[in-house]
């Protein structure tokens, strides 16, 4: 028992509880719901998934890129040993971003930060165009690579310490990449070969830091007016309805355009959400934002918040095909169940603190208007009889049919009345 007493915990270290540990293994709950969607396809990047037999084929290929980068810098007085002395010097700082114990020894574990560090970077400059990349690189020319490593690059378990990638990155510019794009630059636009935002969006956040790769898209897509939100804690947050039930109290919904889709906002009994693509690459980044926000204590929790509302929205797929016809969502997954499913599996066991949440205020607000007992009945009688053009007609010849029965009964009855 002593020496079990002893022993440091190496699958939750002691230091996971740190703001610095920000790359962890998801937890198995997750894992349970949403399968694979946590796991690398093509390419580990870190320790986590090393060595795996289904990852070798780009395994290969980083060495190859890490020999065509050496090779182009080799008359700039640098060489592989000042990459990894650099490196050397972040070593203690770079592990305790890991919520597990890595057992990897001092040179090993350098040289995996550079190999994957340098990796990334050297893809996202030929992809980008900032280098020139070889006529016949597989990488780059089959059409079926790319969409894997924006997918793996943005997974929790996947990841590299950002200030690593910045020291090699700044380490490895120069003269010729006229102008000189950020680290953050880069990448933006790298993931935005997929996610297709604004280039004016990209440029905003060209100094924008972040804990690695997967926090860095995520908080560019958290605006200031929404990160700088103030929570009333006095005030009770309440949970709102599903769709259907939202529309019976006469609650709409609208697309509206946006810098990100966190911007949701509600007025005059309308909820204006921008519009999201739910494909291959936003589920995949939800899903590991969500499991980030869980595990990362200091981290905000954006997307956990939309996500939580999304899964307020969504009970069915009817609720899903609304949201579609309003154009909120771009069905590009599969069904309307599929994503009915998605959403509903994306807030499934996470842990959430509504009173805290940036959308606390349009909680409160839908709920209020929801009980507005003059809302419920006026919503609900149109939805009965004027939602449809037969339940419009079926109101209309019954009001007919009734009127013309009073008629009846008001001439039957009057002659005997006058006499």
């Amino acid at each position: 028992m002593h020496k079990k007493i002893s022993q440091a915990p190496t699958l939750l270290s002691i230091t996971a509880g740190k703001i610095s540990c920000c790359i962890f293994r998801v937890p198995k709950s997750f894992i349970d719901i949403n399968g694979k969607s946590y796991q690398p396809h093509i390419v580990s990047i870190g320790p986590y998934h090393q060595g795996e037999p289904h990852l070798r084929m780009i395994e290969e290929h980083k060495w190859k890129y890490l020999g065509s980068f050496l090779n182009r810098i080799k008359n700039n007085g640098l060489g592989l040993e000042d990459f990894l002395k650099a490196v050397q010097s972040l070593e203690m700082k770079a592990r305790e971003c890991y919520s597990e114990t890595i057992h990897l020894n001092s040179d090993e574990f350098v040289e995996l930060m550079v190999l994957d560090g340098l990796f990334i970077i050297e893809l996202f400059r030929k992809v980008l165009g900032v280098v020139k990349s070889d006529l016949d690189d597989p990488l780059i020319t089959m059409t079926w690579i790319l969409p894997f490593f924006y997918r793996d690059f943005l997974r929790l378990e996947n990841q590299l310490p950002y200030f690593v990638l910045e020291c090699l990155f700044d380490l490895s510019k120069f003269p010729e990449e006229k102008p000189s794009p950020t680290l953050a630059t880069l990448a933006l636009h790298f993931f935005n070969n997929t996610m297709q935002r604004p280039d004016e969006d990209i440029a905003k956040h060209h100094n924008l830091r972040g804990m690695h790769l997967l926090d860095l898209v995520r908080s560019s897509l958290i605006p200031s007016e929404i990160r700088d939100h103030r929570v009333n804690a006095n005030t009770p947050t309440q949970v709102i309805h599903s769709i259907s039930k939202l529309r019976r109290a006469g609650i709409k919904l609208n697309s509206v355009k946006a810098e990100s889709f966190l911007v949701v906002k509600f007025r005059r009994g309308v909820i204006d959400m921008p519009t999201i693509n739910i494909e291959d690459f936003m589920t995949s980044f939800l899903l590991n934002c969500v499991a980030y926000e869980q595990c990362h204590s200091s981290c905000s929790k954006h997307i956990t918040t939309y996500a939580t509302l999304l899964d307020y929205l969504v009970n069915t797929y009817k609720d899903v095909e609304y949201l579609c016809d309003k154009n909120i969502i771009e069905n590009n997954l599969g069904t309307d169940a599929e994503v009915a499913r998605f959403i509903n599996n994306l807030g499934k066991d996470v842990g959430f603190d509504i009173d805290a949440c940036y959308l606390s205020k349009l909680f409160n607000d839908v709920h209020q208007y929801y009980c507005n007992s003059w809302h419920v009945q006026w919503a609900s009688f149109k939805y009965t009889y004027f939602d449809t053009p037969w339940s419009f007609i079926s109101a209309l010849a019954a009001l007919i049919l009734l009127i013309l029965t009073v008629l009846q009964t008001f001439f039957t009855v009057y002659p005997y009345y006058k006499s």
